[in-house]
Order: structure tokens, then C-alpha cells, then sequence
């Protein structure tokens, strides 16, 4: 059952045996199997609730306006010289998911080998991920992007790189009969993507679990040291305000708001005091594209919105992709204004777009702020700062060599270069960071998983060090940066914990 709670007269008060906070990628996975082990689940979420077949037909302002965070654009702010950079994050059934691209990485070994030997956390091994992400791999229906699928936009980018012997590989992605509409993060227009409102909440509706929107935890409720419910507000009526009040006991508690919101829940509910790492050392993957315009007509947007990669660069912390997206917000990028920019725009079905992003040190923090959205900053390390430049360079290179006429940089000020020692000459001679255009996917890391409660906030269960019977299951436990996207890492982990919780279930199920 889902139920809309702007549809509901008054609030509620529900039990259950396990409530989880948040429909995303992590909340969705751990209601699923816990529902179908025959635990009796309730899901609450912020967000609203709509069916695949109505943002299916949506326009992109209207994805962002509808399922989006803060209308698609939530800002971080940049400390020292640190760009500004702007995060998309997911409010609705089935959270970010339903806004990714669908890129589907395994966590790469030689960071699970980190997380395994230097960091003690021996159940985060490749050996022991393994079987959690093949299910999620099957469920989801993790498949490879055929050939067909490409945009003439990503066939140049993969004659470029090969011109420039860096190899390129297909993308895997959660699709099925995809129609290569290039929408992806705005929610797949034709249900081919397999987010977590598709490919798990359905079976955790089918074995029983309740799924409440647009209701706000802002409370854990305890008994002594156990956590036993939650506490919030439902947004009701048309204007969507706060009018009623739930309430929701249960024997196990688990948050999964995501890596911004889980700590400031967290926080106000008292947990993680005995750490310092909560809310800190966020990683967020900051990511840059690099425009070009060619001779041939493009039409980047006949084709998958990501279908290749490039791991050539990863050992210094970059990750090549390509991309393309909604020509409204790739048109807004452009450089220039009035006529200048007008120029740009009118050469958008000659225009190519090429990307990556970089493994970063993990600068950001989240405090709590005046209303409901936290405070987000992030200083960005100088090695990243050089990344990301070296990124833009890379990407900028393969765009001439496939045959650019002209290329344009994320950079603001700049206008786009025709000859390319130009562009050379700005690439060794960058701007500020403040005036570099960064955006990013894949926040992680606020709450993270630890050996000791001195170093993290969570156990490598997901159960937090400072209360029994509450568990964290998003990407807030990750310890570091993974360097690749982030919605497979987050939902394999999420069923280790979910697998973990149902087989300690007697503990959980005694009086206290």
C-alpha cells in the first residue's frame, strides 16, 4: 500500500516491525527484503509519490520542480578555492534512483582492499561484497549498453579517445528495452530504467509493507539506549504544508535519508556525539563536461544519455564519461550572453558533450541550519582542484581530435576555442576554482561505517555504535570517496545490512 499523505484528513500513528526513513536507494532495498522475509515493514518519505507513467511525462523543469530536492538544485557552498557546486538529489518514492542515469559500477577492489586491510573493516571485502552485488545486479537488471544505443555524441568521444589511445568500455546500467531518449534523470519517459520504485518497492507492497509520502521524520524515539520509533510531520493538502502529526513504533529503526539529511537526523536525535566524523569528510565526486561543436550534425539526444566510460585516468582520481542531457540545461552551460550566447545555442544539434568526474578527498561537511535544508560546505583538496582541471583538459583534447571546430569549457568568463594550443595555453594557466562550473551526484560518507565508535558512526552491520536496534542503510555509511558512481555501492550495501538485520532478527525480536 502507498498512500499519499497529502491526501490524508489527519495524521496517524502506525507499528510495525521495522520503519525505514527514506524510499531511496538504500531505504527501498532494506523495506524489500525485510517485507519479504515476512517482517511487517512501514517506509516513510518525504517526497511526493508518483507513478513511473507520470513522470514519465514530465518535463525536465518539471522533474526537477516535482521529484527533485530543492527544485533539482541543491548548492554547496565553496570554502577557500573551491568552486560552488550544485548536487542533484531525489524527493519522491524511490528517491535519487529515479534521477540517475542508471550507471552501475561495482565498487572497484582496490578501494574495497582499503576499506578491508587498512581500515579493519573485513566484512567490506571483495569476497564478501560479491554475492550482494550480483543479487542486486539480477534484481535490478543490470545489463550492458549495446552499440546501437550510442549517440552520435559518444561515438565521438570514443573516436577521439581512441585517437589518443585511451581505451573506452560500454557502460552497465539498470535498463531494460532502454529507447536510448537520453532523459534518464529526469525519469525515464518509457520505464525502461529500473530505479527502486520499479524493481523493489513493488515486492516490498506485495508482501505487506506501507509506504507513507510526503511525511517528514524529524524524531527517533528511544527507550533508554533502543531506539523504538520515529516521529514527523505530514505535508497535507494542495499547498503541501506541514498540517498533521505520526507516529510510527518499531522494534528496529533504519535511516536511510541520505548521505545530507541522515546526519542532521542523527544529530538531533543524539547519536554520534561520541565521534567527530559525523557530518564530515562528505565526498561528493565533483564532475565537469566539456562541450564541442563539430562540422556534422550531433543530435547527441538520438541515443542513451550515458553508454561508455573510461577508466584510463583512474589512478590519478579521474573517471571519463560520456553524457549527454536535456538540451535546456545543457544550452543554459553555454558560454557568452545575449548574441554570444544565442550563437552557441543555435549550434545545438552540431554539439557534442563529454564528461568525468574525480575521486575527491572528501571535503564536505553538513551542519544544521535555519530550516528544513541543512548547510552544506566543501573545501576542495588542491590535488582535486588539479584533477579537476587536468579532467577538463583530458576530455577537451579528445573533443579536437575527434574533429571539433570549436570546444567550450565549464569555466565562466571563458568563450569557446577554435585553435587548440588556445586551448592548451588555459589549461596550464586555470582560474579560480570559484569560477569553475561543478556539479555532483553522488554525495557520500557523513555517517560512516567504523571499527570503534571513536572513528565512525555505524558498525560494518549498519547498526549505529550508540544505540541498539537503529541502523543506518545509505551512502552516508561508506567510509571514503569510491571514485564511481554511486547507486549500485549503495544499494549492495544496503543488502548486506538488510541481510545482516533479518538473520539477527531473535535479538531484535526479545522484550526490552
Amino acid at each position: 500500500m502507498i498512500t499519499r499523505g497529502r491526501e490524508l484528513p489527519k495524521g496517524f500513528d502506525d507499528s510495525a516491525d521495522v520503519v525505514v526513513v527514506g524510499s531511496g536507494a538504500g531505504g527501498a532495498v532494506v523495506a524489500a527484503l525485510c517485507a519479504e522475509a515476512g517482517l511487517d515493514v512501514v517506509v516513510l518519505e518525504e517526497g511526493g509519490y508518483y507513478t513511473p507513467q507520470e513522470y514519465g511525462r514530465f518535463r525536465p523543469s518539471e522533474t526537477f520542480r516535482r521529484l527533485g530536492r530543492e527544485a533539482g538544485i541543491t548548492l554547496v557552498a565553496g570554502l577557500g578555492d573551491t568552486p560552488m557546486i550544485t548536487l542533484l538529489q531525489g524527493k519522491c518514492v524511490g528517491g535519487s534512483s529515479v534521477m540517475t542515469g542508471g550507471v552501475c559500477f561495482r565498487i572497484p577492489d582496490e578501494v574495497l582492499r582499503h576499506w578491508s586491510r587498512e581500515l579493519g573493516l573485513c566484512d567490506l571485502s571483495s569476497d564478501e561484497m560479491a554475492p550482494h552485488f550480483e543479487e542486486v545486479e539480477e534484481r535490478a537488471h543490470v545489463e550492458t549498453v549495446p552499440m546501437e544505443a550510442r549517440s552520435r555524441s559518444t561515438e565521438l568521444f570514443v573516436d577521439g579517445a581512441d585517437k589518443l589511445g585511451i581505451p573506452v568500455y560500454p557502460m552497465r546500467r539498470n535498463t531494460h528495452h532502454c529507447k536510448g531518449r537520453a532523459r534518464c534523470n529526469f525519469g525515464c519517459p518509457v520505464g525502461a530504467k529500473k530505479s527502486v520504485d520499479v524493481s523493489y518497492l513493488p515486492g516490498a507492497v506485495e508482501h505487506g509493507a506501507r509506504i507513507y509520502a510526503d511525511c517528514i521524520v524529524e524524531e527517533i524515539l528511544f527507550h533508554g539506549t533502543r531506539a523504538t520509533g520515529v516521529r514527523g510531520r505530514v505535508f497535507a493538502g494542495h499547498d503541501g504544508k506541514p498540517r498533521h502529526t505520526f507516529q510510527v513504533r518499531a522494534k528496529v529503526v533504519v535511516i536511510a535519508a541520505g548521505t545530507i539529511h541522515t546526519p542532521v537526523l542523527l544529530d538531533k536525535s543524539g547519536i554520534g556525539r561520541k565521534t567527530s566524523v559525523l557530518g564530515n569528510h562528505i565526498t561528493l565526486h565533483p564532475g565537469f563536461r566539456v562541450s564541442a561543436i563539430f562540422d556534422e550534425p550531433v543530435r547527441g539526444w538520438d541515443g542513451a544519455l550515458q553508454s561508455v566510460y573510461s577508466d584510463h585516468f583512474t589512478r590519478d582520481g579521474i573517471t571519463l564519461v560520456g553524457l549527454y542531457s536535456a538540451l535546456n540545461v545543457l544550452a543554459a552551460a553555454f558560454p557568452g550572453v545575449g548574441r554570444e550566447h544565442m550563437r552557441c545555442v543555435a549550434q545545438m544539434p552540431n554539439a557534442a558533450i563529454f564528461g568525468g568526474m574525480i575521486h575527491d578527498e572528501g571535503g564536505g561537511q553538513v551542519r544544521r541550519s535555519f530550516g528544513r535544508e541543512p548547510l552544506l560546505t566543501y573545501r576542495m583538496a588542491s590535488e582535486d582542484k588539479r584533477r579537476l582541471v587536468r579532467g577538463v583538459g583530458i576530455v577537451g583534447e579528445i573533443a579536437f581530435a575527434a574533429g571539433a571546430r570549436e570546444v567550450m569549457v565549464p569555466w565562466f568568463g571563458y568563450s569557446s576555442f577554435r585553435r587548440v594550443e588556445d586551448f592548451r595555453a588555459a589549461i596550464a594557466s586555470p582560474p579560480d576554482a570559484s569560477r569553475m562550473e561543478c556539479v555532483s551526484f553522488h554525495p557520500l560518507g557523513s555517517a560512516r561505517m567504523a571499527v570503534n565508535a571513536k572513528l565512525g558512526v555505524v558498525r560494518t552491520t549498519g547498526e549505529t555504535w550508540d544505540a541498539d536496534g537503529l541502523y543506518v542503510a545509505d551512502g552516508s555509511v561508506l567510509p571514503t570517496s569510491i571514485g564511481v558512481n554511486s547507486q549500485l555501492p549503495i544499494m549492495a550495501v544496503a543488502t548486506k545490512i538488510a541481510r545482516g538485520l533479518i538473520r539477527d532478527w531473535d535479538r531484535h525480536s526479545r522484550p526490552h
